[in-house]
């Protein structure tokens, strides 16, 4: 295992990538629901200096679980490659709507996360696709156990809406790495999309995610 400072060298990897859209560099950050994609995230921000993050479940929506390619282009894809500040409506799960507006300036470095991060339409977009490499199985688990059993008919369609949308437009077989959590942290190494490498440790000394 490599110490703490791991994590910041990752950060300095993907800080120092090309622009990707606009003046931002785009890191998607996938993986199947509860397998850790918001806690790393998170941890991956503060590395990075408090870059910020854009959640997809933020995007998404009761009617559109994966069908919201087209609110996240317009609303904050096309703003942020002309350099300008994205202004989207996040939606509220408890309300059932959307808003109100937020606004999110162009920054070096924005890190994407969620369920599709990774889909056809936005790899164009992106300098790195990050990949969460926790079993479908475990994840969804976990999932189920952190959101209780008032939720278990949402996750019972969630399970159905996530195993078509990656059965069609698969994340995984593109990533540029694989991030394991381990024992202390984080591990991570190339994945098939980017060259073969050998794996290194992202330590944090603090308990492994939730979710």
């Amino acid at each position: 295992m490599e110490s703490h400072q791991s994590l910041e060298s990752l950060a300095r990897e993907l800080a120092a990538l090309p622009c990707s859209l606009g003046p931002v560099r785009l890191i998607a950050i996938d993986g199947h629901a509860g397998s850790g994609k918001s806690t790393f995230a998170g941890r991956l921000a503060e590395a990075l200096g408090g870059a910020p993050v854009l959640h997809l479940d933020d995007v998404a929506s009761h009617e559109e679980l994966f069908g919201w390619e087209e609110r996240l282009r317009t609303q904050v894809l096309e703003p942020l490659a002309g350099g300008r500040a994205a202004h989207w409506v996040p939606y509220d799960w408890v309300g059932r709507r959307f808003g109100p507006e937020r606004v999110l300036e162009p920054a070096p470095v924005l890190l994407v996360e969620g369920v599709g991060a990774g889909r056809r339409a936005l790899r164009p977009h992106l300098a790195r696709l990050l990949w969460m490499e926790t079993p479908r199985a475990q994840s969804w688990l976990r999932g189920r156990d952190r959101d209780g059993r008032e939720l278990s008919d949402f996750w019972d369609g969630w399970e159905r809406a996530e195993r078509a949308h990656f059965s069609s437009d698969p994340s995984r077989p593109f990533a540029d790495t694989l991030v394991r959590q381990s024992g202390t942290g984080y591990e991570w190494s190339s994945g098939t999309g980017g060259t073969a490498g050998t794996p290194a440790s992202v330590t944090d000394g603090d308990e492994l995610p939730r979710a």
